[in-house]
């Protein structure tokens, strides 16, 4: 607030007004000259010299008023502390004042104060927000930023937020954002964005006429004021309402976000990478800032060494790649490195989260980039820190490990590169969506869909006894929990095993005491018992017809098993013919598009 005012207390010249002045105000004139000869020592805010300043306050006398003020406006803007109505009552007497001086001076005095939280709650309890509006339609420009700047300060404690909402202020408030004056405009922007952190405040914002206002001043010279407007649109854009809004009436708004990641301000860049991840939670946005050339100021972001930086832009690409039109334009643009390098960024999991969570909606539609994503060493990454890493980075990385196992192409690569040595021990996570996506991995590496009767699949093989119990122990995990979809992932499995022609694989299913009881079990049983656990959409969908239909695939797999372990391995002719046999076909592309199905957008 010290920018809005210069403050100028007046010359001892008492003597020119003695005659009119009350005794009482005559020596609160003296007893304040002489406090503030020793302002270093003396505490304005209680007892006499409280007192003296109070009757100056309430006294018919302007000049007595801009004495006090003025003195109020002063001492506040050296000291700040916790006061009480008593402080606060004379300062806002003065602030419903016609004189403008001492309109300016309370107000500044009534802004410092509102730097202390207890302040803020008690100035809006005693009714400070009807002068403040009434000052902020003030012709003077310095009585207008006092006021502002005040209002800007009580509106960061959210107990005041709602009810600067429904004062009537925001309508002035979006007037003074336009003002010609750069510190109106600083204080008026700061205040609107201070009323943008909840949903029922966004609204009455938006209703007040505020999305254009903060629209066209990101063109502002200011930083201060991008600033403001950058984030204040970015938490408007959380609400899918606001984005429509957004869309049908401001077309150049990604092009001004996207101009303003190449800021000289770090903070606006950041805040422009963020209103973008926001906006990128529609579709139309997510192709909107591609066709913006928002990639390039967007991989400028992610390599730079300030990690606001890195995480808004990780954020935004993140949701940017859930649209399968930009997958080639973001891995065409060069994001593929930069990103399978941030999987190893320690210093902040969400990184790690969003750069695997792009690489997974990156793979999600086309053979091409899953090829390129793994040409590139993200599987090689995945492996090498996935057992170490948190487990909401695990989850993601799992899952992009499965997307990519639906590649027929790349499944012996995969296998090659021994994958299934990390995501054995991940299916004993504590982790119930860690132990999905790894056996949904295991179980697209192993799908006989694709393959030829010469296809190797010794890696299972080496597998079988070990790491942690092997594939051998996982299976019989799963074959016994209560949860469905994990049964149905196991059998399915198993049946890919069986019909893979290795005789060392099935000579080990087959001669397992493990496994058969409980296959035996499920391929007799009339329906399963869900336990109401999920995986999250990427390989929830192994039982997407739930109930009935669910239990019976798992008993049909069951039977199969049970047909191939006591009949040997029947030929695709034989196969196509069994009554038995479950829907291979459909099981494949249910699990298929559970497991391509890109994230959601994060806001």
């Amino acid at each position: 607030m010290s920018q809005c005012l210069s403050y100028c207390f007046p010359s001892r010249r008492s003597h020119s007004y003695e005659p009119l002045l009350l005794e009482s105000e005559r020596e609160a004139v003296a007893d304040l000259l002489q406090y503030l000869e020793n302002r270093a020592t003396t505490n304005f805010f209680t007892g006499a010299p409280l007192s003296a300043l109070t009757i100056l306050s309430f006294s018919d006398n302007v000049d007595l008023q801009r004495s006090a003020a003025l003195a109020f406006a002063e001492i506040t803007e050296r000291e700040v502390q916790q006061v009480g109505r008593d402080t606060l009552d004379p300062i806002l007497f003065l602030l419903s004042s016609h004189d403008t001086e001492v309109q300016r001076a309370a107000s500044a005095a009534l802004g410092n104060l509102a730097v202390n939280p207890e302040n803020k709650l008690l100035i809006v309890r005693l009714g400070g927000l009807e002068p403040l509006i009434r000052q902020m339609l003030s012709p003077n420009v310095e009585v207008q930023c006092n006021a502002v700047g005040c209002i800007t300060n009580l509106a960061t404690h959210d107990e005041n937020k709602t009810k600067i909402a429904k004062s009537g202020a925001l309508v002035p408030l979006t007037r003074m954002a336009r003002s010609n004056d750069l510190r109106v405009q600083r204080n008026a922007t700061g205040a609107l964005l201070n009323m943008t952190h909840s949903d029922e405040n966004r609204q009455q914002l938006v209703a007040a006429g505020a999305i254009p206002v903060l629209v066209n001043l990101l063109k502002s010279s200011d930083t201060d004021v991008q600033y403001y407007c950058t984030t204040a649109l970015s938490n408007i854009a959380v609400d899918a309402q606001n984005r429509k809004r957004l869309s049908s009436s401001e077309p150049k708004l990604v092009h001004s976000l996207v101009a303003l990641m190449d800021s000289p301000s770090l903070k606006v860049q950041c805040q422009a990478a963020l209103a973008l991840r926001n906006l990128a939670s529609d579709e139309k946005y997510q192709v909107d800032i591609v066709k913006a050339d928002g990639l390039q100021p967007l991989l400028r972001l992610l390599n730079s060494t300030y990690l606001p930086l890195i995480l808004s832009a990780a954020a935004c690409v993140r949701n940017v790649s859930i649209h399968p039109h930009n997958e080639s334009p973001i891995i065409e643009a060069g994001f593929l490195n930069p990103l399978i390098d941030l999987l190893s960024f320690e210093e902040n999991e969400e990184v790690q989260c969003h750069a695997i969570s792009t690489l997974r909606n990156l793979a999600a539609s086309s053979e091409k980039n899953k090829g390129q994503i793994v040409q590139a060493g993200a599987v090689q990454k995945i492996k090498d820190l996935v057992l170490t890493i948190p487990l909401n980075v695990q989850s993601e990385m799992t899952a992009c490990v499965a997307v990519l196992a639906l590649s027929e192409d790349l499944k012996p690569q995969l296998l090659e590169m021994g994958i299934l040595e990390v995501l054995i021990p991940l299916t004993n996570s504590t982790s119930i969506e860690v132990q999905g996506n790894s056996a949904a991995a295991i179980g697209n590496l192993s799908s006989k869909e694709g393959r030829s009767p010469s296809d190797d699949y010794s890696a299972f093989v080496d597998v079988w006894d070990k790491p942690d119990d092997g594939l051998h122990h996982y299976l019989w995990r799963f074959l016994s929990s209560t949860d469905a979809t994990f049964q149905h992932i196991a059998v399915w499995t198993i049946v890919q095993l069986l019909e893979s022609d290795d005789a060392e694989l099935i000579q080990n299913i087959r001669s397992s005491t493990l496994l058969a009881p409980h296959i035996t079990q499920l391929a007799t049983s009339q329906s399963s018992t869900p336990t109401g656990s999920t995986l999250g959409s990427r390989s929830q969908s192994f039982s997407d017809d739930g109930g009935d239909g669910g239990a019976a695939e798992i008993a049909a797999l069951a039977r199969r098993i049970r047909e191939l372990i006591e009949d040997g391995v029947h030929s695709p002719a034989t196969e196509s013919k069994s009554d038995t046999t479950p829907r291979d076909e459909d099981l494949r592309k249910s699990v298929r598009e559970a497991l391509s199905r890109p994230g959601k957008a994060e806001e």
